[in-house]
């Protein structure tokens, strides 16, 4: 063997060794993986802090509509179905699903080797009792799905049985607010009315703590199984890239700011407004705006004034809907005037019906049908929070809005658990302002469900509800959704859209990558670079 072959041969064995040492010396957390935009990221695993702006009520998503909710759950529970960003269909827990010629019967098949958090594999019994559990908890299911009820054919298939043909079951079942998230059989059996006590589910996080008032914290699930799938939007791959979650509850717009400008924070949600270009301007930081749905001012129509139909179609008469939105949002980039209860978004079922009736502005028609009313000079009660800005300064403008036509009005500042809370209760409150995200039907549509606060429960609504979930064709349904949606603005007025608006969240750019928002934030496949 010649010296410069003995050479060559050392120098290779040394790159070798030097190179098993460092394989050796890496962890996953070091891997390269790509983010959504295609970019190369490093996963290092770490704590990822997001400033939310209210503190949820529950984390048990079959039972509550709250956005606080949906935004933290949707990171540890998971549904059989879910929605892409252009509202189509795509599996998740299940592997695949059928539906049967006559449209009574669907079949689902589910993915194998799904491990809940407590090491429990998801079989067919936890789909049966949670699916079940959803139909009776959630009045979207409810009202879009009729009566119905989830069997077991065997170890990994279900089937749902209903009465009659109906329009959009699968998208119901797919939808991402007040969903059907799946937990363990034996934590259904126990739970309590008013919702979970051990949040155990199927997702790429699992529940850590709760400190109420300060932070909820998730972990990586170790042993999540991702479908075998791109990711896109709720549908997909699912990849948790950092060790822990921690929502932080910071109620106050200002303290959000404060601290994702400093990086105390990877991630802030509901920035003020006014402060926009601040952040567009950054280098290090940038905005989130996504439609989140419609700002509506909800009346009580189970108690107190606003059974009065005339008088609800007052206050609609009469406000400057423009005057509202600019009240609670400022910069006219963060809302648009729109009446659609769907929204343009959603071509399927978007219409102007009864637009004649919308941001009317006349105050004189509208103290003329306040003396047809029968409203006696009482003080309206308007519940609202500080929780969320928008909601409470488009409160002090409807409050002017309803004094300038002769309506007196107090304004009830809560927070807003307590405000989810106190609206249950009819004799609390007159009418509150929310926002209400997209729906995947017209009949998931919360302020026309006869069973959600403020208690539209109108003859005439619930027919056409009935008529557009059992209609015979899309375009049949369609036709009913625009008398339904035309009669809501002319004559019983259960609400008032005020206006469509934006939400506008901060991320750090120089810190996290992956991170994508459909209809909520989307925190998998989400890591941080530094």
């Amino acid at each position: 063997m010649t010296k410069r072959f003995k050479k060559l041969s050392w120098l290779i064995t040394c790159l070798l060794l030097l190179s098993m040492a460092l394989i050796g010396c890496s962890s996953d957390s070091d891997k390269q993986t790509k983010s959504a935009s295609g970019e190369a990221v490093t996963k290092k695993g770490g704590d990822l802090h997001v400033a939310i702006d209210a503190q949820p009520p529950t984390l048990d998503p079959q039972i509550s509509t709250t956005t606080a909710t949906k935004e933290i759950a949707r990171h540890i529970f998971e549904t059989l179905l879910v929605l892409n960003p252009d509202y189509e269909v795509q599996p998740m827990l299940a592997e695949s699903y059928d539906v049967s010629e006559d449209g009574l019967t669907y079949t689902f098949k589910l993915r194998q080797g799904v491990k809940f958090h407590n090491g429990k594999e998801m079989t067919a019994e936890d789909v049966v009792a949670s699916m079940n559990r959803w139909l009776t908890k959630s009045t979207r299911a409810a009202n879009a799905i009729g009566k119905g009820q989830f069997e077991e054919v065997d170890k990994y298939t279900v089937q749902l049985k209903i009465e009659k043909p109906t329009i959009g079951v699968l998208d119901v079942i797919a939808s991402t607010n007040q969903f059907a998230g799946i937990m363990p059989k034996e934590i259904i059996d126990n739970a309590p009315k008013d919702g979970i006590t051990e949040i155990v589910g199927t997702g790429p996080f699992k529940f850590v703590e709760w400190k109420p008032d300060q932070y909820i914290k998730v972990a990586k699930y170790d042993d999540y199984k991702p479908v075998d799938a791109p990711s896109d939007g709720l549908a997909g791959k699912k990849e948790a890239l950092v060790d822990n979650i921690i929502f932080e509850v910071v109620t106050d717009g200002s303290t959000r700011l404060g601290g994702i400008t400093t990086g105390q924070y990877q991630i802030a949600y509901q920035i003020p407004s006014d402060n926009y270009e601040q952040i567009s301007s950054s280098s290090d930081m940038k905005p989130i705006l996504n439609l989140y749905g419609g700002l509506s001012f909800v009346f009580n129509k189970k108690q107190g004034p606003f059974t009065d139909e005339k008088l609800r179609q007052a206050v609609n008469t009469g406000i400057n809907n423009k005057d509202v939105l600019i009240g609670a949002f400022g910069n006219k980039k963060f809302y648009r005037l729109d009446n659609g209860l769907m929204y343009k978004d959603q071509k399927k079922w978007y219409t102007d019906a009864g637009k004649e009736y919308y941001n009317q502005n006349d105050k004189e028609k509208a103290k003329q049908l306040l003396s047809e009313s029968g409203y006696k000079g009482e003080e309206i009660r308007i519940l609202t929070t500080r929780d969320y800005e928008y909601s409470y300064n488009s409160a002090v403008v409807m409050k002017e809005e309803l004094e300038k036509i002769g309506i007196k009005v107090k304004l009830d500042v809560v927070d807003w658990a307590t405000l989810t809370s106190k609206r249950n209760d009819p004799a609390a409150w007159d009418a509150f302002i929310t926002g209400f995200s997209p729906v995947s039907l017209p009949t998931q549509t919360l302020p026309l469900d006869p069973n959600y606060a403020g208690w539209p429960a109108d003859e005439k609504l619930q027919q056409f509800t009935e008529q557009i979930r059992t209609a015979a064709s899309d375009k049949d349904a369609y036709a009913k959704w625009e008398e339904m949606q035309e009669y809501a603005w002319k004559e019983y007025v259960p609400y008032i859209k005020i206006g469509d608006y934006y939400t506008f969240h901060v991320y750090r750019n120089n810190e996290i990558k992956g991170n994508t928002y459909f209809e909520g934030m989307i925190l998998w496949n989400t890591s941080l670079t530094k």
